[in-house]
This record gives C-alpha cells, sequence and structure tokens, in this order.
C-alpha cells in the first residue's frame, strides 16, 4: 500500500480518537495530493480536524470543513422544517443514515453529509411531494425506484425512500425489509416519528454498505462509519441478534469482515499487520471512492449475471440488459410495467435514455465483458 493511503488512515485514526498526529510526519505529506484522496472519500473534514490539532493550517482542507459544518446545519433545519409538515399532514417518517451518524462523531462536523435520507409512509407519496415543493424543492425523480430525490439549491438534497430497498435489489435484502413497520419504534415527544434499536440500526446500515459494496464499490468512509458506530455503541449491542439478522440478509461474512476490518485499521495510529485478504478487501474500499466507480460497478454486474446464468455467452449479458426482467422495470419503470401491453415500448424508452444519459455506463460494461471473456475479471 502506498504512503498517501496510510497517511491519509492515520489522521482518520487520529480524528476519530482524539489523538494530536506526529508533526513531523504531517510535515512530510504531500497535502495536495491527499485532499484529493480525501475528497475522493468525503473524509476532508475529519482530515481537516486531525490536521488542525497538529497546529497545521490548510486552506483546501478548512474550507472543505467549513462547508460540511454549514451543510449539516442546513440539512439538520430543513429536516426539522419539513419533518414538522409530516407531522402536521399525519405522515410517520423515521431519519436515516448520515443524519444519526453524525451526532456520533467526536466533533461537529466532522462527518460529512451528502444528503437527508428519510422513511415515510409510502400511502403518503403524494402528501409529500406536495410538502417538498412548498419549500422550494424540485423533484429531480418521482415515482421511480424505492426512493424520491429532491433539490434545492445550492446544497440541499434529500431521499425520500418509500422502502429501504427495492425489488430490483438483492432478494433477502428486499424480502427482510419488505416490512419494515416492523422494526420500528416509536419515538417520544412527537406523533408520527419512529427510529430504530440500536441493533436494528446497525443491521440496516451494514445491509446498505453491502448494497454499494456489491455494485459500485463503497469508500473509507463506510468503513469509518461502521468503527465509530461500534466504538460509541459496541459493548452495549446484543451481537447474538445482530448476527442473526445478519444471516437472514445473506450479509454475515460481510459485516463480520467489515467491523473486523474497521478495526483493525482505525483502532490505533498505528498501521497494522493484515492478512492478504484483509489488505484486498481494504484495498477494494480505497479504489472505491464514496460512491463506488462506474467500472467496478460494471465489473460486478457481469459478475453477478454469469454467476446466475446457465449461458456463458456474451450475447446472454447483453440480451439480459436489453430486456430485463419484470422487477426491474416494477422498479425502475414502473408506468410501463402496470401497462404491460407497452412494456415493448418501455424497453425502446430506456434504450434511448441509456444511450443519451449514460453512454459511459454502457462503455463501463462493454469493457467489463470483454475483460471476463479474457478471463481477467
Amino acid at each position: 500500500m502506498n504512503t498517501l493511503y496510510k497517511d491519509l488512515i492515520y489522521l482518520l485514526s487520529c480524528a476519530v480518537n482524539g489523538i494530536t498526529p506526529d508533526n513531523a510526519r504531517v510535515e512530510a505529506m504531500d497535502l495536495e495530493r491527499l485532499y484529493r484522496l480525501a475528497k475522493l472519500h468525503t473524509v476532508r473534514a475529519a482530515v481537516c480536524i486531525a490536521l488542525k490539532r497538529a497546529g497545521v493550517q490548510e486552506k483546501q482542507f478548512d474550507q472543505a470543513y467549513k462547508k460540511a459544518v454549514r451543510k449539516n446545519i442546513y440539512l439538520d433545519m430543513e429536516r426539522t422544517a419539513i419533518l414538522s409538515d409530516f407531522e402536521q399532514q399525519g405522515i410517520w417518517y423515521i431519519p436515516l443514515k448520515g443524519s444519526v451518524l453524525k451526532d456520533l462523531y467526536p466533533e461537529n462536523g466532522m462527518r460529512e453529509m451528502a444528503d437527508n435520507d428519510v422513511l415515510f409512509d409510502a400511502d403518503k407519496q403524494e402528501q409529500s411531494k406536495e410538502i417538498m415543493l412548498s419549500h422550494g424543492y424540485t423533484a429531480e425523480h418521482y415515482g421511480d425506484g424505492n426512493h424520491d430525490v429532491y433539490m434545492k439549491p445550492p446544497v440541499l438534497n434529500f431521499e425520500l425512500h418509500t422502502s429501504l430497498f427495492g425489488s430490483a435489489h438483492a432478494e433477502p435484502l428486499y424480502r427482510y425489509y419488505a416490512d419494515t413497520k416492523r422494526l420500528l419504534i416509536k419515538d417520544e415527544g412527537n406523533n408520527y416519528g419512529y427510529h430504530l434499536s440500536d441493533e436494528d440500526f446497525y443491521v440496516y446500515l451494514t445491509a446498505h454498505e453491502y448494497k454499494h459494496y456489491s455494485a459500485g464499490g463503497t469508500g473509507l468512509r463506510s468503513l469509518l462509519d461502521c468503527y465509530v458506530y461500534c466504538k460509541v455503541k459496541g459493548e452495549k449491542l446484543n451481537w447474538n441478534y445482530i448476527t442473526e439478522q445478519c444471516k437472514q440478509l445473506d450479509i454475515a461474512d460481510f459485516e463480520r469482515e467489515q467491523r473486523e476490518l474497521a478495526d483493525k485499521v482505525f483502532s490505533s495510529v498505528t498501521f497494522p499487520e493484515l492478512t492478504e485478504h484483509e489488505q484486498n478487501l481494504l484495498d477494494y474500499y480505497l479504489t472505491s471512492c464514496t460512491y463506488g466507480t462506474k467500472t467496478r460497478s460494471a465489473e460486478n454486474m457481469v459478475k453477478k449475471h454469469y454467476a446466475k446464468s446457465q449461458s456463458k455467452s456474451k450475447f446472454s449479458f447483453i440480451w439480459a440488459r436489453l430486456f430485463p426482467d419484470t422487477e426491474f422495470m416494477k422498479q425502475y419503470y414502473p408506468f410501463f410495467y402496470r401497462h404491460k401491453l407497452l412494456l415493448p415500448v418501455g424497453y425502446v424508452w430506456r434504450w434511448c435514455k441509456g444511450i443519451a444519459t449514460n453512454r459511459k455506463k454502457l462503455q463501463a460494461e462493454m469493457r467489463a465483458l470483454r475483460k471476463y471473456d479474457n478471463k481477467k475479471v
């Protein structure tokens, strides 16, 4: 592993463990390259805090940290206002992911947020849209997939989830969370707010990260989230329950390996001895960026297809991409799914949309297909 990766991990370990970095080591770091890498993993704010402890003021990191703090405040304020409207209209809701995780990090702003994720009553989807539009948001995606996306310039982004996983996701995840309401615990102090138990939040967090990990990949921030959550909550968690739920989700090995790697990597400022498997796993996180890459997504898609397909020809993959199954169409093209006679039109619409907006993704899939065919994947 190169020095740049180790420097990033070192500073993140210092940040979340309240340690002042070694000044001599920091002075030897290439902060320009470190900034670019931290940006790819959405951890610039945490690195900035570690650098400040060492007495280092770096303009790019400082600006990124201040932006992260401001954005977190804006997202909190908007979430409070919007959920107040949900309360008034009798829409049950539960904040997810970053809005909960950020408060577990040791300092304000250390954990950067991209958006507000909220699970809500799917029967009130139209009412939720009216609320979001009344707050000045634009519906970027609505009615497709398992979440609606709303944007308001310059930085506000909401994802309102009608379900935690859709039918196009891995079947064990979709099946387990088909009835999410059974897991929810009523908040105190409001009428329609809910939350997950600490165990169920961790299980969902792990399932969500697995979804990304097995698709386009997931970056170092997800590994850091795992470490921080277990550091804060770990001793109080019912690990027998967690293990059982992860077995039902078919992610038990992933959960254990991620947790053990996160603890090894971040619990000490001394870089640990890793097994070959652990090093490969860490490399996967380090080269995936925060939300994965098109190349990795394409390669994993090709692998999954051939793993479950009886045919090993290129044509079988291309056919499956041109004519995805009805569950896929139900999830991503519900209008054409509901009007079965229009399904052929739906396929043509999808092809045109792909050519117009997803050329890079299509090119990545073709490269992955050739790579697999050459037995290099």
